[in-house]
């Protein structure tokens, strides 16, 4: 079962039925939604796969497992995040959603640095991927951030929203991850505070 993560600013928790109805909120706002290929119907959806999550361990292969982003400072909810272990269970995916009026204060940044750091030491993961729009500028800035490197361009490759898209993959092995940490061992700075905000 998840245990919850603590940040600085932030807590990585499971997500339950009562958050249904803002998670639904902020990822029907058309801007935040524009690249998101998940978008719930439904305040009942929501209710039913966060129930389902319960009994799930997030390193179940083929599976996509949120966890809510969580304000320490008052326990709001601002958004969420996801792991997705790939067939091959020493890869895994990752993604993350933050609600619009909560964009631009490195809450991304800080809440996906701690699920890599999840990923790569709890879980021992090989290697960690992420898919981007090309036009997702943010959310491409926001992998450079974390030291991912652009491993693909394809062009036209994904069905998306009534079009053909482009598909740009940023990935990081084990061992780039621990090479990034000893660098930073011994900077003052905390993590959540590293590089520019986040525009997403």
């Amino acid at each position: 079962m998840f245990q919850d993560i603590v940040t600085d600013r932030l807590i990585l928790r499971d997500l339950g039925p009562a958050d249904a109805e803002f998670v639904l909120l902020y990822r029907s706002d058309p801007e935040v939604s524009r690249y998101q290929s998940w978008e719930p119907a439904s305040v009942d959806q929501l209710r039913s796969y966060f129930e389902e999550l319960a009994g799930m361990d997030p390193d179940t292969p083929g599976a996509w497992y949120q966890l809510g982003i969580v304000l320490r400072s008052g326990g709001e909810l601002i958004g969420d995040c996801g792991i997705h272990i790939l067939d091959d269970p020493r890869q895994a995916e990752i993604g993350i959603t933050v609600a619009r009026r909560f964009q631009c204060r490195g809450y991304a940044t800080e809440a996906l640095r701690a699920i890599v750091g999840y990923l790569f030491g709890k879980l021992r993961k090989h290697r960690i991927s992420a898919s981007i729009d090309p036009r997702n500028t943010g959310s491409i800035r926001l992998m450079q951030r974390l030291g991912f490197r652009q491993e693909a361009h394809m062009i036209g490759s994904l069905w998306f929203k009534g079009q053909w898209v482009d598909d740009i993959v940023f990935a990081m092995l084990a061992r780039e991850w621990a090479g990034d940490q000893r660098s930073h061992k011994n900077d003052p700075t905390p993590l959540a505070a590293r590089g520019p905000v986040d525009t997403s």
